[in-house]
């Protein structure tokens, strides 16, 4: 029994590094997360057709959000292997990957939303009523996103940058950087929201305002840090003396990388299409779905910081050729991973009836957000092993099947269920909402092979 239990959940010394890499993650994706709910408590406070507008535009937001990780996961595959086997120019060459296709992506984004947001917001705003009014909600959807254009440079250079360090298993100044941003956030939301020490009520607009000055005062502590500490941080040493990066390994992350990146955009893209598909039901949809998603936001940072515990210690042992302890490794943090949501879970349930009502909106709205949050939190342990899988299928570089995995599964199996059932049944929202989000359990199901057969288990940069 003792040895199963050490097979399976690991000893203390397993426990101990584990704690050294997620609870910086914890703790900066936690704080963000519950500034996140006051913010969208507090947007929520100026009526619903706000609150909703916001939702839909941060659901584009997301979109670019994820592509942007999915390029510096791309480079990340290499360079978490790369730190492994202590190749320092390597590492800083996919440094240098991140920072270039991420520009590049940047400038594509704020093109595509300054011109087309206004169409890809209306596509999720469907009927009147006591719920919200539709050009309402366009308008204050708008007005949030452009402004929110400013912040997307700041995003991806503390991205390259934290992507990094999180490879090299540092995972504090992050940390710090992402509190000094959430206490900026928070602060001028209050300010700019709701007008207080002399500023304007610009309510939405202010929103957008806060979070784009976070988004600088993040990039700006990591940047400041990793340069002004360059021998903590050898990869920065020169990094900037050419942004030229050997064809060959460009190459080598581009196949490997490639279906990862297209991975993340179609994910993305299909979470944004879900959302719509749901939305066809109604803007109090919508705004129940904004409600039940922020609380879930909150429950699902410990899931999330074990799956980049994945990918940082498992892609660390590939590199460094220590195939079966990754394996054990990789067990046991599906386990923990696992079972801490089942307690998460748990709690989630119990706080379901009542959080809603923080919101001024109507209890329409409260009833749907409750339903949801339940939904999610069934489904919650389940949810943490695809993303465990993901991580794990990622760390070795199998990024066709983590793509197959991942969003084929989304496109193939969840969006068109997801379409008979919003538009060709009269079953209610509550309940084609639970079928959409059962569908995870043939996720699982098809992780669990993925997973037995242990293609993942290889160390790409020596094959390199």
């Amino acid at each position: 029994m003792k040895n199963l239990r050490k097979k399976y959940l690991g000893d203390k010394a397993f426990y101990k590094m584990l704690v050294a890499i997620t609870l910086p993650i914890v703790v900066q994706n936690g704080i963000t997360n519950f500034v996140n709910l006051l913010d969208n408590i507090m947007v929520g406070q100026t009526g619903t057709e706000q609150m909703s507008g916001v939702a839909v535009a941060n659901q584009l937001i997301f979109v670019f959000n994820i592509c942007i990780f999915g390029i510096v996961s791309g480079a990340g595959i290499f360079g978490a292997q790369f730190y492994g086997s202590r190749n320092q120019e390597g590492f800083r060459n996919t440094f240098r990957i991140k920072l270039l296709y991420g520009a590049l992506a940047a400038v594509a984004g704020i093109l595509i939303f300054w011109f087309f947001g206004e169409s890809l917001i209306s596509l999720y705003l469907h009927g009147e009523g006591e719920s919200g009014d539709v050009a309402s909600t366009l308008f204050y959807g708008n007005q949030y996103l452009r402004i929110m254009l400013v912040g997307l440079p700041a995003f991806v250079l503390t991205q390259a940058y934290t992507s990094s360090l999180r490879e090299m298993g540092r995972t504090v100044l992050p940390m710090r950087a992402g509190i000094v941003a959430i206490l900026v956030n928070m602060v001028l939301n209050y300010v700019l929201i709701f007008g207080k020490f002399g500023a304007p009520v610009l309510g939405v607009a202010g929103a957008a305002i806060a979070t784009v000055v976070s988004r600088f005062a993040e990039a700006l502590v990591v940047v400041s840090s990793v340069h002004a500490n360059a021998g903590e941080y050898p990869f920065i040493q020169d990094a900037y003396r050419t942004l030229k990066v050997p064809v060959e390994l460009q190459k080598k992350v581009l196949r490997k990388g490639s279906p990862l990146i297209l991975n993340e955009a179609m994910w993305a893209c299909g979470m944004a299409v879900l959302s719509q598909c749901y939305s066809t039901r109604g803007l109090a949809v919508v705004a129940g779905i904004n409600i039940s998603s922020t609380i879930f936001n909150v429950f699902n940072v410990l899931y999330l910081a074990l799956g980049n515990a994945v990918g940082i210690i498992v892609g660390q042992l590939l590199g460094a050729g220590k195939m079966e302890e990754a394996k054990e490794v990789d067990t046991r943090l599906i386990i923990v991973s696992m079972l801490s949501c089942l307690v998460l879970g748990s709690l989630m349930i119990l706080a379901a009836p009542w959080f809603p009502r923080i919101y001024n909106t109507t209890e329409e709205v409260r009833g749907l957000a409750t339903s949801f949050i339940i939904t999610l939190a069934v489904m919650m342990p389940f949810q943490a092993f695809c993303h465990t899988c993901y991580f794990t299928l990622r760390s070795g570089g199998q990024t066709i099947i983590t793509m197959l995995f991942d969003s084929v599964y989304v496109w193939v199996v969840c969006i068109p269920v997801a379409r008979l059932l919003t538009g060709h049944t009269d079953w209610t929202i509550t309940v084609v909402y639970f079928l959409c989000q059962a569908l995870d359990l043939g996720k699982c199901a098809v992780g669990l092979f993925f997973l037995k057969k242990g293609l993942w288990i290889r160390n790409i940069v020596s094959e390199s």
